[in-house]
């Protein structure tokens, strides 16, 4: 599947521009699994304090994105969702506690896409989705595909750190990120998603790091292997005129 890519902005602990990542996948160093304060002045006060860690999260890495664009689908991709916030509230159905309406408005899948689409009053569709495994290129896969019929889409793929309980059985990064990525029928850099052989990546290499080696120009394509036989190749589309 052909697409544009018309920009895209990601956010991590101490990474907040292209350089800075792509320093810091070149020399790689831990990052807090904490984040760092992201700057959210285009929500109301009152609306930022329903914001967690994952949605404040999402939201820095996708309003940069959007300014001067009123309304815009997108599809909202996070492996795990909100565990911590989860986690707590299971925690207090173990402990008999009444659970909080706002607290499990929030720990909901489409929570992020339902926040920020109130911060924008934006009322354009948001289809939010999870993976185990091939997040990253399936979010894309749902992106190009509801392209087919808009002009522009918003991809915008999240996660927080699991809680400790939860890490001997599942997978994730151990800081929080997010990445935007809007994409365009007419404007920006030409790109291909297909199917291919299954392949497996460097040890200790995950999807995110694959992904953003490749949007930093340090890898010519971002492979996603899979233990379902199904792989995924990212790559730019070279003019047949160019050297």
């Amino acid at each position: 599947m052909s697409f544009k890519l018309q920009s895209w902005n990601a956010v991590a602990p101490g990474l907040e521009s292209e350089s800075q990542w792509r320093v810091w996948l070149q020399q790689p160093f831990p990052l807090s699994s904490e984040l760092h304060k992201v700057s959210l002045t285009q929500i109301s006060p009152i609306l930022r304090r329903r914001f967690t860690e994952l949605g404040r999260c999402a939201a820095g890495a996708a309003l940069p994105l959007l300014e001067g664009i009123d309304a815009i689908p997108g599809v909202f991709a996070s492996r795990h969702g909100d565990t911590p916030l989860t986690l707590s509230l299971l925690e207090g159905i173990a402990d008999d506690q009444p659970m909080s309406p706002t607290g499990f408005s929030l720990a909901v899948h489409n929570a992020v896409a339902g926040l920020l689409s109130i911060a924008r009053k934006d009322v354009s569709a948001a289809t939010s989705i999870a993976a185990s495994e091939n997040l990253m290129p399936l979010a894309l896969l749902e992106a190009v595909t509801q392209l087919q019929e808009r002009e522009q889409v918003l991809c915008l793929i999240y996660d927080v750190p699991l809680p400790e309980l939860y890490r001997p059985y599942a997978e994730s990064e151990s800081y929080p990120f997010a990445l935007a990525m809007l994409l365009s029928r007419s404007e920006g850099s030409d790109m291909v998603l297909e199917q291919i052989s299954p392949r497996r990546g460097l040890p200790g290499e995950s999807e995110l790091l694959r992904l953003m080696r490749f949007l930093c120009d340090l890898d010519a394509s971002a492979d996603f292997g899979s233990g379902s036989g199904v792989g995924w190749s990212l790559r730019r589309t070279v003019d047949a005129g160019e050297n």
